[in-house]
Parts: structure tokens; sequence; C-alpha cells
């Protein structure tokens, strides 16, 4: 018989890292007494199973037939955008998250969808009794009657239920909540979470069935347990937001199946999440006109092109050390192109402090957003305003000189659409563009090297 070994691990509630003795700062997160003590069972018995129950065998590459991905469109198209054109059958998602933020809203939502499509699913609630997930449910129009609900945190109960019905698409809600009899610790400890999260990974790949996965997150936005789960799961979904705002960002951080680089924008209302198809138009509602320190800069998320307002305040500092804060972008940037603007057009920032913010509350960290900085800055140090139908896109390098972006006629084209008549933009971009298409933009199209060449 195979001899059980009992032994004290330590692990960090924030992190997941693991530790034979206990620590009080973590060396990962540097969470100080953040590290919990568990009990371990190892079997001595080395166990040699596949995780498809069968003979591992090496394949030639060349005789591996190929299976084109299966996809199914969930009818939100943010979500789908951001999956990579669906959900691929068989896949394991990770969705993080603030608590309230809407990841139950989304799924319950997405779960109505596929129900109307006929796809059988199975939403399984370890955290609500189905009397308030139907409360829940109510306020979403036109949801469907026959969604298959589960209220139970028992996982090996949850396991035959899959294997019995086999639903095409699972909900877990929330992995944190869910109980393996086979350990002896409580729900959502490092243990649970990681047992729970193997278990539903060898069903995903084996019936096979799609597992979305809910996952609270920690203080620091990082999803709670261990950082292997998302090495386990095939894609990791988070949502963002800032406190009391209506919008919501879903990123991909891990997709094995698409781009990480994709944002859905979602609004949380009365009925639920509703899809923001532009938010361009959704990020400038409201913006200053005629106001100095603010000007319009194009960003990219992914394939898509989003115009942001950026807002620059200048003014002069009661204290010897200047006072430098930047919402939404790289606080290290600002710092390096308010050094290029004192130096090189000549004004003396280093008495004023300034104040950078991305309005919206998206966050920007490519290079194509220094130029807008630039013009910003200078515009509320100078009391002049930005003409508001100008937008303006380009990397700032320390001489001064205003570099290539990619991506620039999707920009172009995106201010063309709004309304814009101008649009400032790196010379080396519009060298690129032929005459055909400049006057298919039907846009003013202004080309600088050197931001001297703005004022």
């Amino acid at each position: 018989m195979a001899k059980k070994s009992i032994k004290s691990v330590f692990f960090c509630k924030e992190c997941g890292f693991e530790s034979s003795k206990w620590l009080g700062q973590c060396p990962q997160c540097k969470a100080w007494d953040s590290f919990a003590e568990e009990k371990v069972v190892s079997d001595s018995v080395h166990h040699t199973g596949s995780l498809y129950n069968e003979k591992v065998k090496p394949l030639q590459l060349g005789k591996i037939e190929s299976v084109s991905e299966g996809r199914m469109t969930t009818h939100i198209g943010e979500l789908d955008r951001v999956l990579g054109g669906g959900i691929v059958m068989g896949s394991l998602v990770l969705v993080g998250g603030d608590p309230g933020i809407g990841k139950s809203t989304l799924l319950l939502q997405m779960c109505f969808n596929l129900v109307k499509d006929g796809i059988k699913v199975l939403y399984v609630s370890g955290e609500e009794s189905a009397r308030q997930l139907k409360m829940r449910a109510d306020r979403i129009p036109d949801a469907p009657s026959d969604l298959a609900v589960l209220s139970d945190n028992d996982l090996m109960n949850v396991e035959d239920v899959i294997r019995t019905t086999l639903p095409q698409v699972v909900i877990i809600d929330s992995i944190q909540t869910m109980l393996s009899p086979d350990l002896d610790q409580a729900p959502g400890s490092i243990s649970q979470v990681r047992k729970s999260t193997g278990i539903l990974m060898k069903l995903a790949k084996t019936l096979p069935v799609t597992i979305f996965i809910v996952g609270h997150v920690t203080k620091d936005g990082q999803v709670a347990g261990p950082r292997v789960l998302e090495h386990m799961v095939d894609t990791v979904l988070y949502f963002e937001t800032d406190a009391g705002a209506s919008y919501r960002f879903l990123r991909a951080v891990k997709n094995r199946f698409g781009s990480t680089n994709e944002v859905g924008v979602f609004e949380m209302n009365a009925q639920g999440l509703r899809e923001v198809p532009n938010p361009s138009e959704y990020m400038l509602a409201g913006r200053p006109q005629n106001e100095s320190g603010s000007a319009i800069a194009c960003t990219m998320e992914g394939t898509r092109p989003i115009l942001i307002e950026v807002q620059a305040l200048v003014c002069r500092t009661s204290f010897n050390l200047p006072r430098r804060t930047a919402a939404g972008t790289d606080y290290n940037r600002v710092n390096l192109l308010m050094a290029v603007i004192e130096k090189r057009l000549d004004l003396h920032l280093g008495e004023c402090d300034c104040y950078i913010n991305i309005a919206g509350g998206l966050k920007v960290s490519e290079p194509s957003l220094d130029l807008a900085i630039v013009y910003a800055c200078v515009s509320s140090y100078r009391g002049t305003a930005i003409d508001p139908k100008s937008v303006i896109f380009g990397e700032v390098g320390l001489t001064g000189e205003v570099r290539a972006v990619t991506n620039a006629e999707q920009r172009i084209a995106e201010a063309a659409k709004l309304g814009f008549e101008e649009v400032i933009l790196p010379k080396a971009n519009l060298d690129r563009l032929d005459d055909e298409k400049k006057s298919r933009f039907n846009i003013t199209l202004k080309g600088i090297d050197n931001i001297r060449q703005l004022f």
C-alpha cells in the first residue's frame, strides 16, 4: 500500500509563493506577514498516469493531424474580441476582477446568449443559492428559462454532474469556494484552489468542455492563489475600472488562442453590462472646449484605435522640489518628457508642478502618447488652448525628434470617422502615405519631425 506523508508548507496568501519555513516578508510580492501554514499530504508511490488516461507515446510532428479550432460566438462583441474571436472548445478560462465589478453578470449574460443558440450550459455557483441566482438573472431582459443551475461547492459532486449531463460550457463561480474532500484545508486555501483547478483542467481537456473559472483578486489586483493557476489555464481575463466609474475594461493577460493586446469596453447599468462599440466617442464625452492643457491623442489597443484626451496642468510650485503626478500613463516617461521640453524648448518647467491625466480611466503605456503629452504640457504652461478639432500622436526622443509609430493609417481613419479636421503626426509616417490614401481620409495631415515645429 502507498504510504502517505504529511508535511507543513507555508504559502503566501497574497501571491501563493511556497516556502518550507515561515518568512516575515514574501520574496516574490514583498507582502509582510502574509505566510500561512498548511498541511500537505503526499503519496510515497510515484504516479505515472497521464492527463488523458492513456499510454504516452512520442509522435512525429508531420504525422499529427491538423484540426482547426472550433469557436462559439457569445453574441457579445467585446467579449468575443478579447477571447480572440469566440470561445474555443475544450479551453479553460480564468476571469478575475475586483468584487462587484461585473464578472458574474457578464458570464450570466454570455450563458443566456449561448442557451438561445441551443448550446448546453451549466452554471455552478458556490457563493449564491439558486434563488439568489434567479433574482440576479431577473434583472437581465429576455433571460431564457432553460439554463441549468447547480448551487454546490463540493467539487466531487460538480464533477459527477458534468460527466453525467455533458454540458458544452460550464461556469464555476468561484474557484475559491470549491472544496475537494481529499484535502483537509478550508475552501479558498492555496491547496484547495490548486487541486480544484487541476481537476477542472482535466475535465476540460478530456470531455471536452469549455470551463470558465471566476477568481477573486487580492488587494494588488492579482488572482488570489498560487501563480501556477495562470500557467494552468488557457486564457486569463481581467476586469478593470476606476472606483465609482460605470465603465469596465476587459483585458486578456494570457491567451493561447488569440492576441493579448485586445481590450473590451463595457458600461454597467440596471440591466447588466452593456457593450460600448465605439470607445473613442465614449472616452471623449464631456471633454472641455477651448481650454488649455487638453490634447486629443490616438492609442492602439490591439487592433482597435481609441481616441483619448490627455490633460495636463502646469502651475508654479510652492515648494523647493516640484511635484510630478501621472494618472493613466507611465510616471517615469512623464519625467523624461518634462526634461526634453525644458531642454529643447527652453521652458523653465523646473519651477512648476506638473499633473498628467488620461481622462476616462484607460491606462496607456505605448510611446505614441508622447507628442500629445508634450503638446498638452506646453499648452497649459502658456495658457493657450489647442484646436479641439486636432488629433496628435507620435513618439518623442531625447533630442526632441518625433519618431514614427505603428498603425498610423488606422489612427487617421479613426480621427476622420469622428469628425476631426486635422491630424498632427510624425513626418516619417506621413511620407509613407501615397496621395490616394491622403485624399481618401479627407482630413488635413501635418507631419513634423521635431517638437519645435509644434509651436
